[in-house]
């Protein structure tokens, strides 16, 4: 399956990129789930990482295109943003947003398909492992390999990626749960590790990253078993 948003304040472009869609998904024996948006300010509002493709008019009312692709990208890093444009010179600065491509109106079926058919062999090629958290303004995907490590403090979660530390609210057993299949351990009741990232281990401690963890004592057998058995792998 995959999700792409349409986000169009013109009907009938609006309606064509649906018709175009699903000519491209009987064609091609894809499947696809399309959520459609009149305005930037819409699919903003609450943003939820959930989408794999973005089909983004540039010039709308309330929020432009460009505009809104620079908000979503705070939340949303792996979604392929491809702009809608009558003005080819309004797409180039796409680059500031990471946007994949641009198609110019009026729309062509064939220059449409070919671009698509483009961004989905590129999120066959990019599909990382993610997990979505809840945040007060949205929601939004951690890729797992950039995950150091997710900590307990009170009743929020602090997840440590290599990059930046994010909180929510939520419960390690939450956690432990969706990442059960995943190289991740829980080596005391604050930390929940990943594995790929562990740097090192002297008795009752694990650096991960550049940050040195506790290990329960009752934990430290199970840890060094999963351990190295995720570097036997």
């Amino acid at each position: 399956m995959i999700r792409i948003a349409v986000v169009e304040d013109d009907e009938n472009y609006r309606n064509e990129l649906g018709s175009f869609l699903q000519k491209l998904e009987s064609e091609n024996n894809y499947k696809f789930k399309i959520s459609y948006f009149t305005d930037g300010d819409e699919i903003a509002g609450g943003y939820k990482a959930v989408y794999d493709i973005i089909l983004m008019d540039i010039e709308m009312q309330f929020m432009d295109g460009m505009s809104t692709a620079e908000y979503i990208r705070k939340f949303d890093s792996n979604v392929i943003i491809i702009f809608i444009t009558n003005t080819p010179q309004y797409a180039m600065k796409g680059y500031q947003v990471d946007a994949l491509d641009y198609c110019l109106k009026p729309l062509s079926y064939f220059a449409f398909s070919q671009r698509m058919i483009k961004a989905i062999a590129k999120l066959d090629n990019k599909k990382e492992k993610t997990i979505a958290i809840s945040l007060r303004n949205g929601i939004r995907k951690i890729e797992l390999s950039k995950l150091l490590y997710i900590e307990v403090l009170n009743h929020d979660l602090i997840y440590h990626t290599i990059d930046e530390k994010i909180e929510s609210r939520g419960t390690m057993r939450e956690m432990e749960e969706a990442l059960a299949k995943e190289h991740f351990f829980r080596c005391s009741k604050c930390y929940l590790v990943n594995l790929e990232h562990v740097n090192k281990v002297d008795d009752l401690s694990v650096t991960v990253g550049s940050d040195i963890l506790q290990i329960s004592r009752l934990k430290k057998k199970q840890f060094m078993d999963e351990l190295n058995k995720f570097m036997n792998e």
